[in-house]
């Protein structure tokens, strides 16, 4: 028999080789965020104060500090929710003042009395320093940000781990599944176990909204906006029926489009606007919303392992928000250049994207097998797409479906070496 001694020192190696391992996996996998990296320093080259948002414990904070060791001349950070670092800007502009070099300012939405003083640090002459504020809510709630800095910031959006950031060059379409479900926060990603990850993403939207939304300025009840949240991961990815929801809660439609207005601001939800293609009345007008997150979607639907998914009947759907998130970060679309399109009499597309010239259309299906339909014919005709790519899942190499369809696995996105 093993003394229980020699057993828990065993034990003891073991867990903190596997808290190595992912570890490791977790540096490289932010090593591979070099993109992030290169943009950020070109927009600081560019602009005096870079606003890089993004939902919390999403990895900006991390990004920073890369950004950081890199950078030639002195680095101050400034954590706004260190009591520390409070005292220390009691007196902001006598501290900010003169300071040269890189300056991090993070969850800047915490200190808006400080953007008076950013513009005017802002148009000094020569910027002795450049601005990194970092914050989890978008320029609509940080209104201060697009207000009086107008002209001297530019935002640069931060999601999470993306497929090509964690699994370059892979094929294992289990660790495709491990991203699905688990989502793209690296706590959740990289949790030890199933079970580690659904703990920490109940606890982060518990946090999110006892202590997050707050924070802001937005004084909800939790269990109201919890409701709300878990219904629309029940809508996720139909078109927006804010009548409805309203009803459901017993609100009016104003109140549930600013509950979706909140969401969407700190990143918690997304809406895909309709293409327009002058068909008059018969084109679907409302925006698809979407949970930006798979793995929080999940935990808002109750979904626990891989079989739960599979068996739940926002399956396809959730496959579906997953993959049009990857293709965005892929094709770097922005707002203004993302759509679907559909008709009341069937025909449709999942995602659109009008881009340098390109008009490219994806139509995402949980199959390995994908096969043309006469809805892809339609899009392909009517919305004039130089290429329709069918993202599915699976690996490989893409192969064609029909003239200018193209199946495409969805490891494909994971590879330095396809581009749409």
């Amino acid at each position: 028999m093993i003394p229980i001694s020699v057993f828990s020192q065993v034990l003891a190696c073991h867990e903190i080789s596997v808290l190595l391992s992912e570890l490791s996996w977790y540096i490289n996998a932010m090593i591979l965020r070099q993109a992030h990296l290169r943009q950020l320093t070109n927009r600081l080259a560019d602009f005096p104060v870079v606003a890089m948002l993004g939902p919390r414990q999403v990895g900006k904070t991390t990004l920073a500090r890369q950004l950081a060791a890199q950078w030639r001349g002195p680095v101050k950070h400034f954590d706004l929710e260190d009591p520390e670092d409070q005292a220390r800007l009691a007196d902001p502009a006598f501290v900010l003042r003169p300071l040269t070099g890189l300056v991090v300012l993070d969850e800047i939405q915490t200190r808006p009395d400080l953007f008076p003083l950013l513009r005017v640090l802002a148009d000094r002459e020569d910027t002795p320093a450049r601005f990194l504020i970092l914050g989890s809510a978008a320029p609509e709630l940080i209104r201060h940000t697009a207000e009086t800095l107008a002209g001297r910031v530019v935002f640069h959006e931060l999601d999470g781990l993306a497929l090509d950031e964690i699994l370059p060059g892979q094929s294992d379409t289990n660790l495709l599944d491990d991203r699905w479900l688990r989502g793209g926060f690296p706590r959740a990603l990289l949790a030890r176990s199933l079970v580690g990850s659904r703990e920490w993403r109940e606890a982060f939207i518990r946090t999110y909204l006892e202590r997050d939304l707050p924070q802001l300025g937005i004084n909800l009840p939790a269990i109201t906006m919890r409701r709300f949240w878990t219904m629309l991961a029940h809508y996720h990815g139909q078109t927006w029926n804010g009548s409805e929801l309203a009803r459901a809660l017993g609100v009016s439609d104003k109140t549930v489009s600013r509950y979706l207005d909140i969401l969407e601001g700190t990143y918690m939800v997304f809406r895909l606007a309709p293409w327009h293609a002058n068909l008059g009345k018969r084109e679907v007008k409302a925006p698809k919303v979407y949970v930006a997150d798979s793995g929080i979607l999940h935990s808002l639907l109750g979904v626990g392992g891989r079989d739960d998914l599979l068996a739940h009947p926002k399956c396809g759907a959730s496959w579906e928000g997953f993959m049009i998130r990857e293709i965005m970060r892929r094709t770097g679309a922005g707002r203004g250049e993302a759509y679907f399109w559909g008709v009341h009499t069937g025909a449709e597309l999942d995602l659109l994207i009008q881009r340098d010239g390109r008009r490219l259309g994806f139509e995402i299906k949980l199959t390995r097998s994908p096969k043309v339909t006469q809805s892809m014919r339609s899009a392909c005709e009517v919305l004039g797409l130089d290429r329709l790519y069918v993202i599915c899942h699976g690996a490989g190499e893409p192969w064609p479906l029909a003239e200018r369809i193209i199946a495409v696995p969805a490891m494909c996105l994971a590879s330095t070496q396809w581009s749409p």
